[in-house]
């Protein structure tokens, strides 16, 4: 409407039918991550710093008419619209953006955006808040070579878990917030069904919030998602330079 109001030859219907005529997705993401890499080159690194491999990330909701299919009403914030979820480096540069509805995952547009954002961007390291993590976003970030760096907003209910059990009095301080061990063995029994759900992931065979409600959707809780909780629980409480490798070394199969 904005562009129409500056260029009286050309009407809204029009726009409207050039934008269903000719913008396709593919090709937007195309021009999008066209523009974003340009930017990485051509900006000035005195004022903007070198691209990193860190990015942020974070939803933000906006008002939108009842008649928009996608419109909900929004628990947290209050008020109906969508959300759109946005991944940005740390120069302040979008690298991609979902619209989403407000009911959905926060977890599943940060997996969906890691191995998706179409730019020359390596990304090996993802901060989001509360919303954006879990312990399967733990597993999956891992699996796919990004550690998750969440703000977490209730840190002092936070739980960590031990790699054996009884490993509680080895730690001292630490024993009031330690729980079960890790259950390695559940983790290797499902070995395969976590690479292949990884995999999907990565290819862009299945969306991130289908395999999550695929994992949620009855009272019985899948095996896989819960050995994907346990590997997040052991990334979760390992430090993102040496949690890697401990883990690794941990489950290396016969």
């Amino acid at each position: 409407m904005c562009v129409a109001s500056q260029q009286p030859g050309v009407t809204v219907e029009e726009l409207r039918y050039v934008k269903r005529r000719f913008v396709r997705k593919e090709a937007l993401r195309t021009a999008i991550a066209e523009i974003v890499n340009d930017t990485f080159r051509i900006r000035n690194p005195i004022i903007w710093g070198d691209v990193t491999t860190a990015r942020a990330a974070d939803s933000k909701q906006f008002g939108a008419y009842d008649q928009n299919l996608m419109t909900e009403w929004h628990a947290r914030y209050g008020g109906r619209g969508i959300m759109i979820y946005w991944p940005v480096e740390t120069g302040s540069t979008c690298i991609y953006s979902k619209l989403r509805r407000c009911s959905s995952s926060e977890v599943a547009a940060m997996m969906e955006g890691v191995p998706r954002h179409c730019t020359d961007m390596e990304i090996e390291r993802q901060y989001v808040d509360s919303h954006g993590q879990s312990e399967v976003a733990f597993a999956f970030s891992h699996l796919l070579g990004v550690d998750l760096l969440p703000r977490l907003k209730a840190i002092a209910k936070q739980k960590l878990h031990g790699v054996e059990t009884g490993d509680a009095p080895q730690y001292g301080h630490l024993e009031p917030i330690l729980t079960h061990a890790i259950h390695w063995e559940l983790i290797r029994q499902q070995y395969d069904e976590i690479i292949k759900y990884t995999t999907a992931l990565r290819l862009g065979t299945a969306e991130p919030e289908a395999i999550l409600r695929r994992f949620t959707r009855t009272n019985v809780m899948h095996p896989t998602y819960r050995a994907l909780a346990e590997l997040g629980k052991a990334i979760k409480g390992s430090s993102p330079e040496n949690g890697k490798n401990r883990t690794l070394s941990r489950l290396q199969r016969p």
